[in-house]
């Protein structure tokens, strides 16, 4: 890191304090030892399933197999009285034919990873012609992902002026900002990209851990310093900034315990799909197949249920 780069990262430091690393492992430890049963359990289940971006992000993506996700999205399960997803997640060029299989009428949310998804190395002004694209055709939302190179260079104001450029080109929709926390390092970096992301979104906008495309996604840790990050912004501007934890994520167990740290930092004002979600789709399988085990008494194997796309 150059000198000026750690210059800047010292007096960003300052301003918003650093995490501890010890106090951040020892809290998140203490979340898997919580005991949720019976009438709870299956209200946390079915919450779980209302926060789930169901996502699709393979290069062999087809209309067809768009269509089957936002059938799945719309119906997760015959005979189980469960909620319908909070959003399909699909590349700019599937917005329209996943608008054309929901329809307009809906709940269910459209988003769209852009601005050259995974990796960001893309000039600006095409990163915002595919966000303005991806609106058009129907997104109600956009995944973007920050410059790290910037970031890590400590170029902290090209990150925030692209971040802002990106929710100028997003209109009404809803912008989530991915961190792509493998590639930040450090628990110090996650705080410092949460704030200055925070700083140019508007209420309810997201901040976002991964792009499920690394080796490391989203973890309790990394998702406990972001929910910190959040509340302690919040409490600082009175601003709520949603959050999304992406990849890894795959067991209704694992997603209660993401719960559980919601619930435990940031209160029941974000437990909705409005200030939470998960980017994960074959976690809505096993929510299901535990909603089963808990009506029926037993599980039911996987093939019970319709196949989603693969989790990110």
């Amino acid at each position: 890191m150059s000198s000026t780069a750690h210059a800047a990262f010292r007096r960003l430091f300052n301003e918003i304090g650093t995490v501890d690393f010890v106090g951040i492992e020892e809290r998140v430890a203490k979340y898997g030892t919580r005991s949720i049963k019976k009438a709870a359990k299956v209200q946390g289940l079915k919450l779980a399933a209302s926060m789930i971006d169901l996502t699709t992000l393979e290069g062999k993506d087809t209309p067809g197999k768009v269509a089957s996700l936002c059938q799945k999205a719309m119906s997760p399960h015959e005979g189980l009285d469960v909620p319908q997803v909070a959003a399909v997640c699909v590349y700019p060029a599937m917005v329209k034919h996943a608008r054309r299989a929901l329809g307009e009428d809906t709940a269910i949310r459209i988003a769209s990873v852009a601005t050259a998804f995974p990796s960001g190395q893309a000039p600006l002004k095409t990163r915002l012609a595919e966000v303005k694209a991806a609106v058009e055709d129907g997104a109600d939302e956009i995944d973007m992902v920050i410059n790290r190179g910037a970031f890590l260079s400590g170029e902290f104001q090209l990150v925030q002026d692209e971040v802002a450029a990106v929710v100028e080109a997003c209109g009404e929709a809803t912008l989530k900002v991915i961190l792509e926390v493998s590639e930040l390092e450090t628990y110090d970096n996650i705080r410092a990209a949460s704030f200055l992301s925070m700083r140019v979104l508007r209420p309810n906008d997201f901040i976002k851990t991964s792009t499920g495309k690394t080796s490391l996604n989203a973890t309790l840790g990394n998702n406990q310093v972001m929910l910190e990050a959040i509340r302690d912004f919040y409490l600082d501007t009175g601003i709520p900034i949603s959050m999304k934890p992406a990849g890894g994520i795959r067991t209704a167990k694992q997603a209660l315990t993401f719960l559980i740290a919601v619930k435990e930092t940031l209160g029941d004002e974000w437990l909705n799909n409005t200030r939470y979600r998960f980017g994960a789709s074959s976690l809505l399988n096993d929510v299901l197949r535990q909603l089963e085990k808990e009506k029926t008494g037993a599980y039911q194997a996987p093939y019970y249920f319709s196949e989603a796309a693969e989790s990110y």
